[in-house]
């Protein structure tokens, strides 16, 4: 009897709870496709955002930014499932108490990185953005029009 040889596809996805949420059948063989083996990168969304705009392809199947999308078309098609924006649902601003637009201008916002939704969100909020690396590596601050 003939062995089978076995197709690999490559699935890149970030830790986040959707991510894990929407692969997880797949990431514990919960599901499982005859002839197909799925191997599993786990990366924050802006590593995989620039590594899909970079690499031509490196993976089969990644999960990236909406936003990112436009720059890396060339190499990847949406799929149909998966989607992590929607009416109502998508980036959000996470405080300790509640801001209103205004007072929102003036405050620090944590954003994953320059190439995902949530940046381009905040941009919609009429906001003089400009890089601030004193957040560390993973990660990016953003200013307010305000702050010096």
């Amino acid at each position: 009897m003939a062995k089978t040889e076995v197709q690999q596809i490559s699935i890149a996805h970030s830790p986040d709870s959707d991510d894990a949420f929407m692969f997880y059948g797949l990431a514990t063989n919960k599901v499982r496709v005859p002839g197909i083996k799925f191997t599993h990168t786990l990366c924050d969304i802006e590593t995989l955002n620039h590594e899909a705009r970079e690499g031509g392809g490196k993976y089969d199947v990644s999960a990236i930014s909406f936003h990112a999308y436009p720059y890396l078309q060339k190499d990847y098609a949406l799929m149909a499932c998966g989607g992590s924006v929607g009416e109502d649902y998508g980036p959000m601003i996470v405080a300790n108490r509640q801001f209103n637009r205004e007072q929102i201008q003036r405050v620090r916002v944590a954003i994953p990185g320059t190439l995902t939704t949530v940046c381009a969100g905040d941009r919609d909020l009429n906001r003089s953005l400009r890089p601030d690396h004193s957040a560390g590596a993973g990660g990016q601050v953003r200013r307010g029009s305000h702050h010096p």
